[in-house]
């Protein structure tokens, strides 16, 4: 039930992947204040999960992710009756429309059955499904990805990359025809969540072994040439030469989405 790749890479997930509150505020949003209970699925070390909830059930398939939740000093729910269980996306141990809302922060695109999952999270929530993740259609917008590391398209499933528009399509049937709002999530030049395209205007960060550890990408493909060329141009300053830009914004849209299934309307 372990999930192998977060059971390896979980260890110091908490050192740089904290909580931005600009992120946060959003997703709370989405999640609406009509909202007494939640389940997080793949819920990590249970960033995002909102504080003023009558109860949050966390589910998650990796014990070492589980236990960063005490390291990280939250992810405990505040003042919110919090339920963790060792379960995966595709069974969830709720009956139907047991929870108001279903989310998942940059998680199912691990699940290694993404329909069934998603059939999970419309099926156990009575209002709204929200998810947050990268939208494959702008994988290639992100500089990392485009000039230094393009396999990473390799790991975005060949029907996204075939067909334009497709992501967008399958949620609104996964999610059992309920009507969706696919919104961008901008992401600030300081976000405090180290995931793949946090560090946009921060590219000396990539260099840091920590950093990249916390990221799965980093495991999933080879990229030791490409950080290699990275420290170069940023040593000579050729990225800055591309980039500068970036260096005058304050938040950018790098392909996060928040994805709201509106289940309650439909």
């Amino acid at each position: 039930m372990a999930d192998p790749l977060y059971d390896r890479i979980g260890r110091t997930y908490a050192t740089t992947r904290v909580p931005d509150p600009r992120l946060a505020a959003a997703i709370r949003a989405a999640i609406g204040d009509d909202a007494r209970t939640l389940i997080n699925v793949g819920a990590g070390a249970g960033a995002y999960e909102p504080t003023d909830l009558e109860e949050v059930v966390a589910v998650e398939p990796s014990p070492t992710m589980t236990a960063q939740r005490r390291l990280r000093g939250g992810g405990d729910g505040g003042g919110a009756d919090v339920r963790v269980l060792q379960a995966t996306a595709e069974r969830l141990p709720l009956a139907d429309d047991s929870v108001d809302v279903a989310l998942a922060i940059f998680s199912d695109h691990h699940w290694p059955d993404r329909a069934a999952g998603l059939r999970e999270l419309a099926r156990v929530a009575a209002r709204r499904v929200v998810l947050v993740n990268s939208e494959p259609d702008a994988a290639d917008a992100f500089w990392l990805t485009r000039e230094y590391l393009p396999g990473f398209l390799d790991l975005i499933p060949a029907r996204y990359r075939d067909t334009p528009g497709l992501w967008r399509r399958e949620l609104v049937e996964l999610l059992g025809g309920a009507p969706v709002t696919v919104a961008p999530l901008l992401v600030p030049h300081d976000c405090s969540d180290g995931f793949y395209a946090a560090y946009w205007r921060r590219p000396e960060a990539y260099l840091d072994a920590v950093v990249r550890d916390n990221i799965s990408v980093f495991h999933r493909i080879e990229h030791h040439d490409a950080i290699a060329r990275l420290a170069d141009d940023l040593r000579t300053g050729a990225w800055h030469a591309r980039h500068e830009r970036l260096l005058q914004q304050d938040a950018l849209d790098v392909g996060v989405r928040i994805v709201v299934a509106e289940l309650s309307s439909y």
